[in-house]
């Protein structure tokens, strides 16, 4: 076999791939149309049961069951015959966002408070909690940002006419992206890691003033999971 025909053959398979995923994508947003943000919900959760008791607020489990009640409310407040327009979905969507990143700071302050009183007994705990908070800060972010982008998901779908709060590459460089193409899921989690990561915009740009806080907010979260709990850790850990 030539390396034209291996290349070749491999393109071929790369985009059965894509064509499967994206037929598993429709088929799930047929299902639930809200599925991935309330897997992400459901992720956010276990990481916080995971959390040590003493950064959480009252018992470790009361917390998450306080968001898995609410991630109830998202899924029964979200049935497929709804869908079109459901105000108190959207609600109870901001609402259960809200309270989970209530919570993941919370958790950071905790820890920051932690840290400055001296608590250094266990630098593994506190590296792997660093990591939990900043990964919770990426999956919250990126359904704030979901929920955020011109009015909400289904505003986006029914194209209501409204300004959009982040510029995307495909709208900008329309011949790189499918007729009508709107951002999904996948691309509001992509844009919350580059901000946690470079603690600014990359591909992404904001475009209002409550995109621009949002980012700002989780900027600074990051920076200071990173620079100060986990570098604290190493340190200890050295």
């Amino acid at each position: 076999m030539t390396e034209n025909s291996a290349n070749t053959r491999l393109e071929d398979e790369e985009r059965k791939a894509v064509v499967r995923g994206e037929r598993v994508g429709k088929t799930l947003e047929r299902i639930d149309p809200f599925l991935g943000p309330q897997l992400v919900v459901g992720a956010a959760i276990l990481l916080d049961l995971s959390l040590p008791d003493k950064l959480t607020l009252g018992p470790s489990w009361l917390i998450p069951s306080l968001e898995g009640l609410l991630l109830v409310g998202l899924i029964v407040a979200s049935p497929l015959s709804n869908v079109k327009h459901s105000p108190r979905r959207r609600r109870i969507a901001i609402g259960l966002t809200a309270l989970v990143s209530a919570a993941n700071i919370a958790s950071l302050a905790l820890l920051v408070h932690y840290l400055v009183r001296g608590g250094n007994s266990n630098g593994r705990t506190l590296i792997y909690s660093g990591v939990v908070l900043w990964v919770t800060n990426v999956l919250l972010f990126g359904l704030w940002y979901w929920e955020l982008d011109r009015g909400g998901p289904i505003e986006r779908a029914h194209a209501r006419g409204r300004f959009p709060d982040f510029m995307f590459v495909q709208m900008d460089k329309t011949q790189f992206a499918a007729p009508g193409w709107t951002p999904g899921l996948t691309d509001y989690l992509y844009l919350s890691f580059t901000n946690a990561t470079a603690f600014s915009p990359t591909d992404t740009m904001p475009l209002t003033a409550t995109a621009k806080s949002l980012m700002t907010v989780q900027a600074l979260f990051s920076l200071v999971t990173v620079g100060l709990i986990v570098a604290r850790a190493v340190n200890i850990l050295a």
